[in-house]
């Protein structure tokens, strides 16, 4: 399922192409922006995860559940480690995502496509943590991991 919201993607750097597949080897994704309105790419993107294995941790003040699941109001309310955190947010909210998911330990962030934020990205630069934007991470799936 291709739309406006997962264009495909663009040709990359080798180095980029690596840490997406570094990036896609998380099996604990925090999806900052789960929507339970099926024709947003915060729903049909988590639950394309889902589908393919992964365990999809849903991260919204605005739901307390979303796919019949628990929804949690931020990332420092989720129990256990994070290894990825998915953002389905608008670009002024990243640099306070990357800040939390610097705080909670999580493995990388991951901002969906049309998503960009220099100090989300220079964040996550200084505390060394995996970061790739403007990447729908369903196409890079399909992408790197074809089934």
């Amino acid at each position: 399922m291709t739309s406006p919201a997962c264009p495909l993607p663009q040709p990359g750097r080798r180095e980029e192409s690596d840490l997406i597949d570094r990036l896609l080897m998380a099996r604990r994704i925090a999806v900052i922006g789960a929507s339970d309105n099926p024709n947003r790419a915060g729903n049909y993107v988590p639950e394309y995860l889902i589908e393919h294995g992964y365990e999809i941790i849903r991260v919204n003040p605005n739901h307390e559940t979303v796919f019949g699941r628990r929804c949690y109001p931020s990332l420092d309310q989720i129990p256990g480690k994070v290894d990825l955190v998915n953002v389905f947010r608008r670009p002024g909210a990243c640099a306070d995502v990357t800040r939390q998911a610097i705080a909670i330990g999580a493995g990388g962030v991951w901002l969906q496509s049309g998503i960009t934020n220099a100090e989300a990205r220079q964040l996550a630069c200084d505390a060394r943590l995996d970061y790739i934007e403007d990447r729908c991470i369903m196409v890079e799936h399909r992408r790197h991991r074809p089934q």
